[in-house]
């Protein structure tokens, strides 16, 4: 055998070779590794963007946080105001009430007191006609001497 012969059928079976391998198999390999880093560029992508709305998620999720607390600050503020309110009202309600039934209490006792002074009256009155009667040895008769009896009661 020729080595130069060989040399050139290997030379010709290699770019046969090199050029079948560019026609047929580079492409699509080319083609599959175009698709798999276009995926993996996308995936990328998508990460990139998922991190991204999470940061906004996450921002928006804190301002809706900050705005429950405030209004669950105003709702406490309102609350506590009201009730402050409810017990003013109240202390206002029993001092009233309370005022009221003094005030009744008192009417209640001048009444009793003017009731006892008018029933002390008649019995002194009543003690002063029998000394009076005993004194005298006589029945005094009260309906002749009822004016007199009346200014007397009076002066007591």
């Amino acid at each position: 055998m020729n080595l130069n012969a060989t040399l050139i059928a290997q030379t010709i079976v290699f770019f046969v070779l090199a050029w079948f391998t560019m026609k047929l198999v580079w492409p699509p390999i080319m083609k599959a590794l175009d698709e798999r880093a276009s995926k993996i560029a996308d995936g990328l992508a998508a990460a990139e963007k998922g991190k991204q709305n999470l940061a906004s998620a996450e921002s928006r999720a804190g301002d809706i946080d900050r705005e429950a607390r405030a209004r669950a600050q105003e709702v406490i503020a309102a609350a506590e105001k009201r009730a402050a309110a409810i017990i003013e009202e109240a202390k206002l309600a029993a001092k009233t009430e309370g005022d009221r039934i003094i005030a009744g209490a008192r009417s209640e006792v001048q009444q009793e007191a003017t009731q006892l002074r008018d029933a002390l009256r008649h019995q002194v009155a009543a003690l002063a006609v029998a000394g009076a009667e005993k004194i005298l040895r006589r029945e005094v008769d009260t309906k002749v001497h009822e004016s007199m009896l009346s200014e007397l009661a009076r002066e007591l």
